[in-house]
């Protein structure tokens, strides 16, 4: 018998092919407090989630990096993971979508459409490379714009006049594997008819998304709706199309049903009933999104649902990008941060609440301003909020032994006013207004806080000290109420309240009660303040990284054009000299950054450079390489860096440093 109101949540899935950066982290600490929530005032919930894992990008790199993709998408999945786990996401199941389950489930989804007949085929011309023996994705393709001319585009849209278009209409394309000219070269392909749902779509996306996604889906929808094309041809990476020989299912088809079939796995481990989730009216299925990828879950997805038999999400979820001090996320300007080069710097529970305080639910893109965020670390969630249970549980510790006794009267208006802000805090939570639900904590921090420099017991404690324990009770208790209320933002901060006040497991009717004749543990600093030297650390290991690094991750991140033409003459202004490595030495903070000491022959030099994933400390002592001489010294949080060692390659484990001849001198000019 199916259990009513089960809960069912998914985040997009993170592409296989890089790294979680910051971006990404809004969409997935939004969904964890919002799972996080649903729990704690007691609902049945699962937060489900999986790395996405086929196509043409994933094979390339694999095949670049000489290893199967298999290996590429393990360690891929355990870099996920474990930078998920350090900013306290707690997934139920993280899966993969390369999954038995999933393969299983693609093919029966499949079979129905062909079932139904919403399944069609015909020939198409695409970009064909025929060194590599492929077809080309519209990524693989370079060429001029075919609109405003602009060299080195990508084979379907301009990142410097905006168009859009096929890889066909660019002048002077190439494969951007071996730079060949690709031709054009038919191939049949397999289509899902969408049209056939139009009806279906038409009504289910009022009810299911937000209005202003539903608004612009109308567009869409007031014309014919184009057959997908839903199949991709070998070589690729992915599960083959059954009856389609050398077809294989395009990576946006096995992705979402990757949410069914991690489902399935978690249902398997736990003794649930797999139907009670997909196949039932009365649980409930929300997906987490960004606005980039509206069509896929609004369109193509309810439609593949619809046809196969499966429950449609009650409601699809969607925000915006982040930009980070006011701009899109940038490489050259030390903003395109890499989750675990956060880490190496701040505390994650920073980040947490930093987004806590931005999140909501309209589709408006989000700012990290570093300057506010630094403010609302430092000024709310510590000196606010944090300073309270400093401030009292310190002097009821060192006074009182940690007990808590009695309440002031004055004192449980405040109280009395936390317990009625928490109605409001929780109707922000479930509307995903997050920004509201932390207002609503400050509030009561503010309040709390005027109640303490007004009754002074550090005055009145030794004219009073009966009255002083229970203004500390008041105060202890009005901490106890926000921390509760922040227990979705920041689990792991409120895990050591829970251990101050000898408790554990806060659910959200907690709140409700105050505590009396109990003792509380020794008070131990919850957190520190941000400095922002730590900020400035962080922007400046981003920036080496992206000097380090030039491997594009398409997926991943914005693309980058080119910089500014520069003339013969300012080429000839770099002074490379022959360097003899001498010295060189990990820095443990830093995942790509060694220092070395380097001889020029009549001096010493110390560089900082990004080829850690590439060398060995040890392995350089020794050899001889070539340096930009005359580059400007650069501060950096791990010092001075005197210079430029020149590399080539496409990055991380693939990247080389020149060497030149064994007969080359320290100090000699590279002409």
């Amino acid at each position: 018998m199916s259990q009513p109101g089960n809960i069912l949540v998914t985040s997009a899935l993170p592409y296989a092919n890089g790294d979680i950066h910051i971006g990404h982290l809004v969409e997935y600490l939004q969904t964890d407090f919002w799972v996080r929530f649903q729990k704690m005032i007691g609902r049945d919930c699962i937060y489900i989630c999986a790395d996405d894992t086929h196509g043409t990008p994933i094979m390339i790199r694999a095949q670049k990096e000489g290893i199967q993709p298999e290996e590429l998408i393990a360690a891929s999945h355990k870099r996920h993971l474990d930078d998920f786990n350090e900013f306290q996401i707690k997934f139920d199941h993280f899966s993969s979508t390369n999954s038995e389950e999933n393969r299983e489930l693609c093919e029966e989804i499949f079979l129905k459409m062909e079932e139904n007949n919403h399944i069609s085929s015909k020939k198409i011309s695409q970009s064909y490379c025929a060194d590599c023996k492929m077809f080309l994705p519209d990524r693989f393709v370079k060429g001029q714009c075919p609109k405003c001319k602009a060299e080195d585009q990508y084979g379907d849209s301009c990142d410097s006049c905006g168009a859009t278009y096929s890889p066909t209409d660019m002048k002077n394309a190439s494969c951007t594997i071996c730079n060949a000219p690709p031709v054009l070269k038919e191939s049949e392909h397999v289509f899902f008819q969408l049209d056939h749902f139009r009806s279906f779509l038409k009504e289910w996306v009022h009810e299911h998304t937000p209005s202003e996604v539903a608004n612009k889906l109308d567009e869409w929808l007031a014309e014919e709706l184009r057959d997908w094309d839903i199949s991709r041809d070998a070589p690729y990476f992915g599960f083959s199309i059954p009856g389609h020989e050398g077809k294989f299912f395009y990576v946006w088809v096995d992705a979402p049903i990757g949410y069914i079939s991690s489902s399935k796995e978690w249902c398997k481990k736990n003794n649930r009933n797999f139907e009670d989730y997909w196949k039932n009216d009365n649980s409930e299925i929300y997906h987490f999104i960004g606005k980039d990828i509206v069509y896929f879950h609004t369109l193509f997805w309810p439609a593949m649902l619809k046809n196969a038999g499966y429950k449609t999400p009650n409601q699809v979820f969607v925000h915006g990008f982040l930009t980070v001090n006011g701009e899109k996320m940038s490489k050259s300007k030390g903003t395109f941060i890499n989750a675990r080069t956060y880490l190496n710097h701040l505390d994650p529970m920073f980040l947490r609440y930093y987004y806590g305080c931005k999140l909501n639910s309209s589709l408006a893109d989000v700012d990290l301003n570093f300057d506010d965020f630094i403010s609302r670390v430092n000024s709310d969630l510590i000196g606010k909020i944090t300073n309270l249970a400093s401030r009292g549980a310190s002097m009821l510790g060192k006074n009182f032994s940690g007990e808590i006794k009695g309440l002031d009267e004055d004192g449980l208006e405040i109280l009395d006013f936390a317990v009625k802000q928490g109605d409001i805090i929780k109707k922000h939570y479930l509307a995903r207004d997050f920004n509201k639900a932390v207002i609503g904590i400050r509030d009561i921090a503010e309040k709390a806080n005027r109640y303490f420099d007004e009754k002074q017991p550090w005055k009145l404690l030794k004219t009073n000290p009966d009255e002083t324990q229970k203004i500390l009770g008041v105060i202890i208790n009005t901490f106890r109420k926000m921390a509760i209320y922040l227990k979705p933002i920041l689990p792991e901060y409120v895990a050591q309240v829970e251990k101050l006040f000898n408790e554990s497991d806060y659910q959200w009717q907690d709140a409700q009660s105050n505590l009396t004749d109990h003792n509380i543990n020794r008070y131990e600093h919850l957190a520190k303040r941000v400095d922002e030297k730590q900020v400035n650390a962080l922007m400046e290991e981003t920036k080496a990284e992206a000097m380090a690094n030039t491997e594009e991750q398409k997926d991943q991140e914005n693309h980058e054009p080119l910089e500014a033409e520069i003339n013969i003459d300012d080429l000839f202004k770099a002074d490379l000299r022959v360097a003899k490595i001498i010295e060189a030495e990990e820095i443990k903070e830093a995942s790509k950054l060694l220092r070395l000491t380097v001889d020029l022959g009549f001096e010493k030099r110390n560089i900082i450079a990004g080829i850690k994933q590439a060398y060995k400390a040890e392995d350089l002592v020794g050899r001889l390489t070539v340096i930009v001489a005359n580059l400007k010294p650069r501060k950096m949080k791990f010092g001075t860096s005197e210079g430029m060692v020149l590399a080539a390659g496409p990055g991380g484990k693939e990247l080389f440093i020149l060497s030149p001849d064994s007969g080359a001198k320290p100090g000699q000019r590279i002409q």
